[in-house]
């Protein structure tokens, strides 16, 4: 297993934990668990005002046969400070490169153990951006109501083409003047981390966290798979 630091144009992570990876498909995943990553995430938070966005994907194996087949999508994640292993193909490949502590980061799991840990810190401020329209809306008064979070202090819901220069531009200071201190995107593979990467350019944020479906699966919106067939 290789214990590195991750090189990425979101951050400098001279005085940050370093995440401890397996090289999977030629991308560093995270090579623990969500109890942990949660305990990565909550020093980046401590960290002083003025240190830099980090990006972190909740990469399934999806994200990285697209990575396998684009190149420059492989670079963006090469790019995030941490990529999770959201599905148990991507367990199971770090396991036989020797990572036995490597577990499941299942982006509606650690969005959930993220707004529970954070919910009596009031000095940590969130923003949902992405779903349809209402969707962010909706799922701020879940975390609300469910982990019992109340700081989340905006939500947006992005067109689904591309977005401008000025509107990343005015998205980062929407953000920024919400003063969030993790951005939670939730749209899609391979969209999200693109998304994530260029938002990361205009917002003072310390977290860009890509979740995919989390925001439709809290809502109740779409269902989960049972858990015995998550864990196949």
């Amino acid at each position: 297993m290789e214990e590195k630091t991750i090189v990425t144009s979101c951050s400098d992570r001279s005085s940050v934990i370093t995440p401890p990876t397996v090289n999977i498909l030629s991308i560093p995943i995270y090579a623990r668990d969500i109890p942990s990553a949660v305990t990565l995430l909550l020093d980046v938070l401590q960290r002083a005002e003025n240190e830099p966005v980090r990006c972190v994907s909740a990469t399934s194996a999806h994200g990285l046969v697209t990575a396998r087949q684009d190149p420059q999508f492989a670079a963006t994640l090469r790019q995030f400070w941490l990529n999770l292993p959201d599905g148990m193909p991507l367990v199971w490949m770090g396991h036989l490169k020797g990572a036995t502590a490597m577990r499941r980061c299942y982006g509606p799991d650690l969005f959930a153990a993220l707004m529970k840990a954070t919910a009596p810190l009031s000095a940590v401020r969130h923003y949902l951006c992405g779903g349809r329209p209402g969707v962010a809306e909706d799922l701020r008064d879940v975390c609300a109501r469910k982990f019992g979070n109340l700081h989340v202090v905006g939500t947006s819901s992005p067109p689904f083409r591309p977005l401008t220069a000025m509107e990343f531009r005015a998205l980062g200071a929407e953000i920024d003047q919400a003063a969030a201190h993790v951005v939670w995107v939730g749209i899609s593979t391979p969209r999200q981390e693109r998304f994530a990467l260029e938002l990361a350019r205009f917002t003072r944020a310390r977290l860009i966290i890509t979740v995919g479906a989390a925001f439709d699966f809290h809502t109740g919106r779409v269902k989960q798979a049972a858990l015995w067939m998550q864990q196949r």
